[in-house]
């Protein structure tokens, strides 16, 4: 019987699922390094953790590692109900309420390390926590793609520490009852992205798509819906989809360093950021607040045919 110690919280509606004791030991390397260990070896944990029976398509996961860099506090790998993530700005949010729930850190700043890089976080006084993201920019703007039984649509290929494709589509409805139609045109999009070929500038798979349109809450400048990888959505404005916006919105002249933008999620809540330019980089930075939700033990008994989850 294996034993698996985690904390739950939620950061904006989406929730996070941090594993502190008990996870498979991916050895001394980078953090990519180790995400890559993750995925070729250990994706039975990953499953047992997230998939169900004991999870859900919308959790996402934390591993929480000893930091590769001797500047962190702590490392961590984000995974999902299909396998690992780059990077995740809610989780990381979750991560830094979880922290603080287990009494490792305090009121302040913390560097935590991703496979990705390193991520300045702060932790505020009360629930809100900020994560000065990686540098973010826009690879490419106004991709036309005819998607099948939408039309055609125009959007951004951007890079917030996972890769989004960004549509406006100020004419559907933005809202919980309206779900299933957003998330079946945002498979159209992928699908149609990945019959095009249309990929990254280093030829990655753009996973995430991103909906837009008007906001709901009179003090934000806009609402979304992010398809995630694994087909749910998040529940959350997405920290990482919300850095690609701000480096797509700062491209086009929208947005000046230190200036704030509200970005509302489907449910309602909502993120602030901002920008700064650093070596001409484009760093975003993102305000959310996280509760924790609970905290117990995962039980792994190998007799039982679903110990390692019922495959996705």
């Amino acid at each position: 019987m294996k034993k698996v110690r985690i904390i739950d919280s939620h950061t904006g509606g989406e929730p996070t699922r941090v594993v502190i004791e008990g996870a498979p030991d991916l050895g001394e390397g980078s953090l990519d390094e180790r995400r890559d260990v993750f995925r070729r070896n250990h994706n039975a944990f990953r499953a047992a953790v997230i998939n169900e029976p004991r999870g859900n398509d919308v959790l996402i996961g934390a591993l929480l590692e000893k930091p590769h860099s001797d500047q962190c506090d702590h490392g961590v790998i984000f995974f999902n109900n299909i396998g690992p993530l780059n990077m995740c700005g809610h989780g990381t949010i979750g991560l830094l309420a979880t922290l603080r729930h287990l009494g490792r850190v305090e009121i302040g700043s913390h560097l935590i390390e991703t496979p990705v890089g390193i991520v300045k976080t702060t932790l505020h006084n009360d629930n809100e926590v900020s994560v000065r993201n990686v540098p973010s920019y826009r690879a490419k703007g106004k991709v036309k793609v005819k998607v099948p039984d939408f039309g055609t649509v125009h959007g951004d290929i951007a890079w917030g520490g996972n890769w989004f494709f960004l549509v406006e589509t100020p004419d559907l409805e933005f809202s919980l009852k309206n779900v299933d139609e957003l998330t079946a045109i945002s498979w159209r999009i992928r699908r149609a992205l990945e019959s095009n070929k249309i990929t990254s500038p280093t030829g990655a798979e753009i996973d995430h798509i991103e909906l837009f349109g008007p906001p709901a809450h009179l003090d934000a400048h806009s609402k979304n819906f992010i398809l995630c990888p694994g087909g749910a959505y998040d529940r959350s404005p997405c920290g990482t989809g919300t850095s690609a916006k701000l480096a797509c919105l700062h491209a086009d002249g929208k947005l000046q360093p230190g200036e704030i933008w509200r970005q509302e999620s489907i449910t309602g809540s909502i993120f602030e950021g901002s920008v700064e330019i650093e070596h001409t980089q484009v760093i975003p930075t993102i305000k959310g607040s996280a509760f924790i939700t609970g905290e117990g033990t995962l039980l792994l008994d190998e007799n039982d045919p679903f110990c390692w989850g019922i495959p996705t």
